[in-house]
């Protein structure tokens, strides 16, 4: 919105021409998601206190996280909304790709909404659904999918990039929607699972945003993807103010997220968020990438498998608990030690991420 209307203006006044920049208004997106994230949050946190959005604790959890007992949750409400005003506000909205996120952060969205709304106020612990879950799930991740196979713009449509190697190209066919499902739906619900402890989610989630932002600008833009020996895909630049949109809500809930935390961000937040991060992925052909700079929500998933994996083939538990964080919480890290550990092993894959930008 103010990106068109300022731009318009370059003519009757030069310096507005630096709203075509995109650093430039991915910077602008980043201070509105922020300012927009704490200035809302007190009403927030106090509407879902009032409704009685409020946090169940599982019985077979930590027992340090007893006391967690009626936080208020569905704080993802607040994070998508942030981003969401931040994007209409200095996004190019005639770009495809930044509608193609703004559907998949809402439609995953409100599938989370609705398992909290089920937890929250119907009582339900179990809230909704698997099959129903992971269906509604699977159907949006395959419009997104079917989209990319048949895009006409797409110039390497079905096509996986591996890294570390000069645009090697894989050609998935047909394979490549269910592909995509699986990017998709796994990254949506890795986030999730590792949404268990004080911003440990939304502080991992900031960083695969900045690591993703770089990638997506690199991708975008004619010189530096040559120069990197990186896929050009024109028009995905743009999606750098998605990023920063992300990054900002991210840094902005994580004020009142970090430990102990006054709101958690709830299924509403992490399907959303985890969705988006995959959508991104497929966008971009990064989607082995995404595995690198995403490590700690691949981790905390494979962490669940093998647990509930080996319990069933021989009765016996890998990790004390799962996911991971847990099992550290039990063995008696403090929860803040085990936060701050997470994110820094999380900003070392996200670095790593980037040296598949020169190592081609």
């Amino acid at each position: 919105m103010l990106y068109r209307l300022f731009y318009t203006l370059y003519d009757v006044y030069s310096p507005f021409n630096v709203f075509r920049y995109i650093t430039f208004r991915t910077a602008l997106a980043i201070i509105t998601a922020i300012v927009t994230t704490l200035v809302l949050g007190p009403w927030i946190i106090e509407k879902l206190r009032k409704w009685s959005f409020t946090q169940h604790v599982r019985d077979d959890g930590p027992k340090t996280h007893f006391g967690k007992e009626g936080t208020p949750t569905m704080g993802g409400l607040l994070i998508i909304l942030s981003i969401i005003i931040s994007v209409l506000l200095w996004g190019d909205l005639s770009n495809r790709y930044i509608l193609i996120m703004i559907g998949a952060l809402l439609g995953f969205g409100i599938i989370g909404f609705i398992d909290d709304y089920l937890k929250a106020i119907k009582k339900n612990p179990k809230g909704l659904r698997a099959w129903y879950k992971f269906g509604a799930q699977i159907i949006l991740a395959l419009i997104i999918g079917f989209f990319f196979y048949h895009d006409p713009n797409d110039i390497y449509v079905a096509k996986l990039s591996i890294p570390f190697f000069k645009k090697w190209l894989i050609d998935l066919g047909w394979f490549y929607i269910p592909f995509s499902i699986l990017v998709i739906v796994g990254s949506s619900n890795a986030v999730n699972l590792t949404d268990g402890i004080d911003g440990l989610a939304i502080g991992l989630v900031g960083i695969a945003c900045l690591g993703n932002g770089a990638l997506v600008y690199i991708s975008g833009h004619a010189g530096f993807s040559e120069y990197l020996h990186v896929l050009f895909l024109p028009g995905t630049g743009e999606l750098t103010v998605f990023c920063g949109a992300m990054f900002g809500a991210s840094l902005g809930f994580l004020w009142y997220n970090s430990y102990p935390a006054e709101i958690f961000m709830g299924d509403v937040g992490s399907l959303s968020l985890g969705g988006s991060l995959g959508t991104l992925a497929v966008i971009t052909k990064q989607e082995i990438v995404l595995v690198i700079v995403g490590g700690i929500f691949v981790i905390e998933t494979f962490s669940v498998i093998i647990q509930v994996a080996s319990f069933k083939l021989t009765g016996k538990r890998v990790f004390r608990m799962a996911p991971i964080h847990h099992h550290f919480e039990v063995k008696g890290w403090p929860e803040p030690k085990v936060i701050v550990r997470f994110w820094i092993v999380g900003i070392i894959l996200a670095l790593l991420s980037l040296t598949t930008l020169k190592v081609r």
